[in-house]
């Protein structure tokens, strides 16, 4: 059996990653003594013992645990960093299977992945495919507009939505400087900033990310069917990413959208509703912001790191 260590398993995070690794049989989650969790000895000894180490910590103390990892050379266990820390760091490979076709490949055969975030992950699954494929220009300007779930914000946001003292909706991030902007360009592949407008919502879990897209002012004037041919090739044969859509010029005029199917999933789901008459589209991912933008992402890259199926 591969020994797992989770660094953090009191978080949200941590949590539910424990939760998932419960139903895999050739997986034993090694545990550190509660008293001993900011003990880095005793940290370390833990990582010596496992072959992989999931860290679900601040980024500060996300570095410092590679760091007591590096400690132990040949014998350092894999790692998987659930933390913004190392998302564009050279060395480390993003831990989004479905990237790109030989993505999956890379993270079976990486000792150090970095777990996306989650509103990038819905963004660079919305925006990659286009700038890969040459419809828009890395230099486009793109605005990203999503909401979440709130056990997304920590202890003290979880804290104030269950006792009913934080508001029903709220923008943040209006400062337009986002930590996931680095990881959504570098990933996604462009070279402008895009605006992105955060949200949370007084909701536990779930996540919407759009992306509105004024088809004539890429470089590349794509109609809608060559934007849904482009999408349904691209996730043809992704792992969890789910590509809705079809031809017909009346998928594209949905009128609403719930978020709510998004809860309880490991799975990301995306759409293209648009006008053809005006060629104006919005893309949508719809994911659990605890799933596919966190823990669920995380035993996906571990099954890909061990070789489980």
């Amino acid at each position: 059996m591969a020994k797992v260590f989770i660094d953090g398993e009191a978080g949200t995070t941590g949590l539910q990653i424990r939760e998932r690794l419960a139903g895999v049989a050739s997986i034993d989650v090694i545990s550190i003594n509660t008293d001993q969790r900011k003990n880095a000895d005793a940290r370390r000894e833990m990582m010596a013992l496992a072959d992989l180490t999931i860290l679900c910590l601040p980024d500060d103390a996300a570095r410092e645990a590679v760091a007591l990892a590096d400690e132990l050379g040949k014998d350092a266990p894999k790692i998987i960093d659930a933390s913004t820390a190392h998302r564009t760091t050279a060395g480390w490979v993003y831990g989004f299977p479905e990237l790109a076709p030989a993505q999956a490949n890379k993270i079976a055969a990486a000792t150090r992945v970095a777990n996306p975030g989650c509103y990038a992950t819905g963004a660079i699954a919305l925006l990659r495919p286009i700038i890969e494929a040459g419809l828009a220009p890395p230099s486009q300007s793109f605005t990203i507009n999503a909401v979440s779930g709130y056990t997304g914000g920590g202890k003290s946001m979880i804290a104030d939505y269950e006792a009913g003292t934080a508001p029903n909706f709220e923008l943040y991030g209006l400062a337009l400087n986002h930590k996931h902007i680095p990881e959504i360009m570098k990933h996604a592949g462009l070279t402008q900033k895009p605006i992105f407008v955060p949200s949370v919502g007084a909701f536990p879990q779930g996540m919407i990310v759009c992306v509105p897209l004024q088809l004539s002012a890429l470089s590349s004037g794509p109609k809608l069917d060559a934007m849904h041919e482009l999408f349904a090739s691209y996730y043809a044969k992704a792992m969890t990413v789910i590509y809705h859509c079809n031809a017909d010029e009346n998928a594209y005029k949905a009128h609403r959208l719930s978020i709510d199917p998004a809860q309880d999933t490991d799975q990301m789901e995306i759409w293209m509703f648009g006008n053809p008459d005006d060629q104006q589209a919005v893309l949508v991912a719809r994911l659990d912001n605890l799933g596919k933008g966190a823990a669920g992402a995380a035993v996906q890259n571990l099954k890909l790191m061990l070789s489980l199926t």
